[in-house]
């Protein structure tokens, strides 16, 4: 009997092991299908992706986490990908297609070190320990930078913009990105809050007509002309409201039945001077120019108090968003008014100009010549400078482009801004990694030195990758670089445009440290965790 007993123990012992294997090379194979999905658009040469929405809304790009985050992902460890390169996205910018891929990668070598019945949390351990050793690695080759120097900056941001589809537009946009970065850095702690850097697009002209606004703002919307409004105002006196310009309605829902025309007259004459008084208010605070936040209980204005505003010559700019109040205060210096007694001229913005401009898609207002504030209130508010970029495209797929390569870029100069360090790009820190790692490996013993190896070897998937989009032989340029580090050319990567290996530094092919940094240690993380993943439960 006890035998019998030790015998059904047993199976159910191999069964358990059987089904945790079996679900943890699912989730492997899961997590490296999403890896092979964006394999493709690796690098200066890789290809782009064509999105199409279920409403018919298309999207190319070759953005690693735009391309993750419009795929329809069911398996919960393909998911822990795609948040993997969102991660990657808010800790660097830059860099959203190697994590993954380096992700993919790493866990093709753990699946490699599983079926020789190495344990799972024993190869973990070894990823995380060698992780640390990548992250040393990688600070011992980079380069220390002066933040003021903008001639490596624009190295940086052209290096990120030359595997989007604008990057034949790269020596504008990358100096653009620096002066952006540069007129919102804070100068004490060297923090750059990128929500003070406004895009703006607009579809007609191409993305050489794109420019940077300093000294002013844009807005998508226009002037209401519809009463015959103005749509040039100098000497702007700027307001922004958050109170509607129309009739009030009751607190609950209710109905009122009137019964005869004279109370239809009555109730007509009293909702025209309630928005007549409102208006006269407004223009004898001195106001000129009006911005009427986006209202979400009634109409923030009708067409009376348009023809209102129209015949005292204010100019309205109506459905401001909610999320654009906090940089318009802080780029025109006006405080938000949220009721008609508050409005005075203390609580104004002022401007050289404001003027409604014609574009191929439709008009926008331009705001130019912003007054500094002299008061301390408004000095506060306008203590955090603000940039604006007009993006232009010729159709919206290149102008949608434009702008999230043009927040990579943003991104890449924040990170050297906030690293201050810098590292050759074209796969030259990868290639560094695995020949060091694994010549760490060769020291280690035991079940670490098998690990340390596999781990070393992942780090080839990047330069091979770059080599076979670039429709270079992967295995004999990855020889021909290989051979370079050995010799001590550490900063030697692929040249994807001459077709070789070359110097990066010499050829001006840089990234921020963080980048690198940040994809090692995301992707070390992600692989440790699937690993340790023995079962999947669902739950209602």
């Amino acid at each position: 009997m006890v035998e019998g007993g030790s015998m059904a123990k047993g199976k159910g012992t191999a069964g358990a092991g059987d089904k945790q294997k079996d679900v943890r090379m699912a989730n492997i194979i899961s997590a490296k299908q999403v890896a092979d999905a964006v394999r493709t658009s690796l690098g200066p040469r890789g290809m782009d992706k064509m999105i199409v929405k279920e409403k018919g809304e298309v999207i190319i790009t070759n953005d690693g986490a735009t391309i993750l985050n419009k795929l329809e992902v069911n398996h919960p460890c393909a998911k822990m990908l795609v948040e993997l390169s969102k991660a990657q996205d808010v800790e660097a910018g830059d860099g959203t297609t190697s994590v993954v891929v380096l992700c993919g990668s790493m866990l093709k070598a753990a699946q490699t070190l599983l079926g020789k019945e190495i344990h799972p949390s024993d190869v973990a351990a070894s990823f995380l320990k060698c992780g640390k050793l990548a992250h040393e690695i990688l600070q011992d080759m980079s380069t220390k930078i002066d933040i003021h120097d903008r001639e490596t900056l624009i190295k940086a941001a052209i290096t990120s913009l030359s595997s989007k589809v604008v990057s034949q537009n790269s020596a504008l946009l990358a100096p653009m990105a620096v002066d952006s970065v540069y007129k919102v850095r804070n100068k004490t702690n060297d923090n750059v809050d990128l929500k003070n850097i406004r895009v703006v697009t607009s579809v007609g002209g191409t993305v050489d007509d794109t420019e940077l606004v300093t000294n002013g703002t844009i807005f998508k919307q226009r002037a209401s002309g519809s009463a015959g409004g103005p749509t040039k105002i100098t000497n702007a006196k700027i307001a922004l409201i958050q109170f509607q310009l129309s009739p009030p309605k009751t607190d609950m829902e209710m109905q009122v039945a009137i019964k005869d025309y004279q109370q239809i007259d009555r109730v007509i004459k009293q909702e025209r001077q309630y928005i007549l008084n409102l208006c006269k208010k407004i223009k004898e605070a001195g106001c000129n120019v009006l911005l009427i936040q986006k209202s979400v209980l009634r109409d923030a204005v009708n067409d009376q108090s348009l023809d209102f505003l129209a015949k005292m010559k204010i100019m309205v700019l109506k459905d401001i968003e909610r999320t654009d109040v906090d940089f318009i205060t802080k780029t025109l210096g006006c405080l938000p008014i949220t009721h008609i007694d508050h409005f005075k001229a203390e609580k104004f913005g002022y401007a050289d100009l404001v003027q409604q401009e014609a574009t191929p898609e439709g008009k926008i207002v331009r705001v130019t010549g912003v007054k500094q504030a002299t008061d301390p209130m408004r000095m506060s508010l306008m203590s955090q400078p603000t940039a604006t970029c007009l993006i232009r495209g010729s159709n919206n797929l290149l102008a949608a482009e434009a702008e999230r390569s043009f927040h990579d870029a943003l991104c890449v100069v924040r990170s050297l801004v906030k690293t201050k360090a810098i590292v050759p790009g074209g796969g030259a820190c990868e290639i560094e990694l695995s020949l060091n790692i694994q010549k760490k490996a060769r020291e280690l013993t035991g079940i670490d030195s098998y690990c340390a190896k596999q781990y070393a070897e992942a780090f080839e998937t990047v330069p091979y990758t770059l080599a076979e989009n670039a429709g270079l032989n992967p295995i004999r340029t990855v020889t021909e670089l290989r051979n370079k580090h050995v010799e001590e050319n550490k900063s030697h990567g692929i040249n994807v445009r001459k077709g070789c290996v070359s110097d990066m530094d010499a050829e001006n092919v840089v990234v921020p440290l963080l980048v690198p940094l940040s994809a090692v240690k995301l992707a070390t993380e992600t692989v440790a965790m699937i690993l340790k993943i023995d079962d999947i439960v669902h739950t209602r």
